[in-house]
């Protein structure tokens, strides 16, 4: 088919290469999209950039939730499914398609997306920073032209209902709304003694309510109440970490805490029982009598550590003097 102008916006021309099938799909809010893509300059090789399929695995996103090249929402609304369409999108649409391209192929990379932008976004980014890691994403920031899509609807669009949404997907009142889920969850999950699923759960509550203290003024009132739930939950998956014995990512966790909080009890507690695993027999000691003075009522449980602490040191020296004499004899 000949290339036409695609519902009338500036800028974008379809060409069907392979019909879809039934009506057009209902492209409401919140609705998932699956589709295969592969992008192209508009050069005589037309050259390759990036491939869904040799990555080996589909792109989603989701309608209304302000993804990153808003074009690929217009593309994707225009298709029925098992379509096949190639779109040529002039500057005016692809301008961050460096800064998405960056994030999918460090993903595909199995590196986190996410660090590279933690303190910007968007457009913002392209100004922040001299280079994105890939030579052909840095000519194509430094001078922006149009690129070809072409685009493969692959299933039925699915409603919010009939797929999981990740947390990331949610908007801030849903956000909110699945902390004390996700909490309740990761309890649940605790006491059962699956203790990687249970700090799955707590980190996706934190990753929630971060992302929801971003929009507050620091040590406001709104974002104090934020920062006390996410310490709740930060000493709950820290209690994750103790039973999967990854005691130096705790005193990492509970240290950065009381940095900030220096009033919080759990935190110490927490941390002596970290700090008595690695045998660091002053500092387990100095947090429980911190403890204690902050939360006299816990007396009982600080001396069960206590000998627990004892206990555990003596068998050490023990061990210390078998193998001395060993060693002797």
């Amino acid at each position: 088919m000949d290339a036409t102008l695609l519902l009338n916006v500036e800028g974008i021309k379809k060409t069907i290469l392979h019909g879809g099938t039934g009506d057009l799909p209902n492209f409401i809010t919140g609705a998932r999209v699956t589709f295969h893509f592969r992008t192209m300059k508009c050069d005589e090789e037309r050259t390759v950039i990036d491939d869904s399929k040799q990555v080996g695995h589909p792109m989603h996103i989701i309608i209304g939730n302000m993804f990153k090249l808003e074009v690929w929402e217009i593309l994707l609304t225009s298709m029925r499914v098992s379509e096949v369409a190639e779109f040529w999108c002039d500057t005016i649409h692809t301008g961050v398609y460096p800064i998405l391209s960056r994030s999918l192929r460090q993903m595909a990379e199995g590196k986190d997306p996410t660090e590279w932008h933690v303190h910007t976004c968007g457009l913002a980014n392209m100004f922040a920073y001299h280079t994105l890691g890939y030579e052909d994403l840095d000519e194509l920031q430094k001078e922006p032209q149009p690129l070809i899509f072409i685009i493969e609807l692959l299933q039925q669009v699915e409603a919010p209902s009939q797929y999981q949404r990740e947390t990331w997907n949610l908007n801030n009142q849903e956000k909110m709304q699945a902390v004390p889920i996700l909490h309740g969850e990761g309890n649940r999950l605790f006491k059962l003694g699956r203790y990687e699923e249970a700090s799955n759960k707590y980190q996706e509550a934190i990753v929630c309510l971060r992302n929801l203290q971003t929009r507050e003024k620091p040590w406001e009132v709104q974002w104090l109440k934020l920062e006390k739930m996410i310490n709740t939950l930060i000493l709950n998956y820290c209690q994750c970490l103790l039973k999967k014995e990854e005691y130096y990512e705790v005193l990492e966790h509970t240290s950065d805490i009381l940095r900030h909080h220096p009033g919080i009890v759990k935190a110490y507690y927490v941390r002596a029982r970290a700090h008595a695993e690695v045998w660091n027999e002053a500092e387990a000691k100095a947090d429980l009598e911190k403890v204690l003075e902050l939360e006299p009522s816990m007396r009982k449980a600080v001396q069960r550590e206590l000998r627990l602490l004892e206990n555990r040191l003596e068998e050490k020296r023990e061990e210390e003097r078998l193998r001395c004499r060993n060693m002797l004899g």
